[in-house]
């Protein structure tokens, strides 16, 4: 991380820190029971969304799908503010409204660079701003959470983050490929591959499973042994275009799967 991207996440965590503090109170939401899981998922695709965007960014830097990429990461630019937007107007506890001020800020800046042409100073701030973006979902959806009593939402909750890791573990490939070949690029990878393996092994033996999550299951299992080997490879490179292809397949496959167990739970 370069000396600009330092100084710009230690003003944006030192302002949230000004911002609110950590407490929740189940009274300060609007949200009701049945709606808690969707929240959840909702505020969930956010973080996915903060990944999805810096890694469309890097495909289409380096001129890889460069019509579909460029569309993805618009599409998934728009589809972060319109979450942001609904979970600004459903959710009114102050500890998220808060956030919300904080991850404004960083996909206010983001959009911009995203905007302008591709450098690999603009792509370290696009990655800085992502992990900002992720850490505010994550604490929205953590905060979420914290207002069921029986936790049965936690299973949103892990399914949700698969997708996210999808599109974070194809981040951290493809800005290796573009000359991001620090220490905390190939640690950052192998901790989400390593993570996504075993999340996917606690989703399958999860007893709400259906015969529809179960197959959504089998086959994000047969999708993940074609490209795990490149991930867990990354400094020999290559074949990003199959990497981008199979990484999305997953992300839809655990898309559909996260919205069987809010329908599950919801029954």
């Amino acid at each position: 991380m370069n000396t600009l991207s330092k100084t710009i996440s230690a003003l944006l965590l030192a302002t949230a820190l000004l911002l609110f503090g950590n407490t929740v109170h189940a009274e300060d939401a609007n949200a009701d029971g049945n709606n808690l899981a969707q929240l959840i998922d909702i505020a969930g695709k956010q973080r996915m969304l903060s990944q999805k965007i810096a890694k469309a960014y890097f495909f289409y830097g380096q001129g890889i799908r460069p019509e579909k990429t460029r569309k993805q990461l618009f599409d998934s630019i728009k589809e972060f503010n319109a979450n942001y937007e609904l979970l600004k107007k459903k959710v009114k506890i102050q500890g998220v409204q808060d956030m919300l001020v904080y991850i404004d800020m960083a996909k206010t800046e983001l959009a911009q660079l995203a905007r302008e042409p591709y450098s690999k100073e603009n792509a370290s701030l696009v990655m800085d701003y992502s992990e900002t973006m992720l850490e505010g979902s994550q604490d929205i959806v953590t905060r979420l959470e914290n207002l069921s009593k029986l936790k049965k939402e936690a299973i949103v909750d892990l399914s949700g983050r698969q997708r996210m890791l999808t599109q974070r573990i194809a981040k951290y490939y493809i800005a290796y490929q573009a000359g991001f070949r620090d220490h905390n690029t190939v640690e950052q990878l192998k901790t989400a591959v390593a993570e996504f393996e075993k999340a996917h092994a606690t989703l399958s033996k999860a007893k709400r499973n259906t015969v529809q999550i179960k197959a959504e299951l089998a086959k994000v299992e047969k999708l993940w042994k074609v490209v795990a080997k490149f991930y867990k490879d990354v400094e020999r490179g290559g074949l990003p275009v199959i990497v981008l292809a199979t990484t999305d397949n997953i992300m839809d496959s655990m898309n559909r799967i996260t919205h069987q167990y809010v329908v599950v739970l919801g029954s």
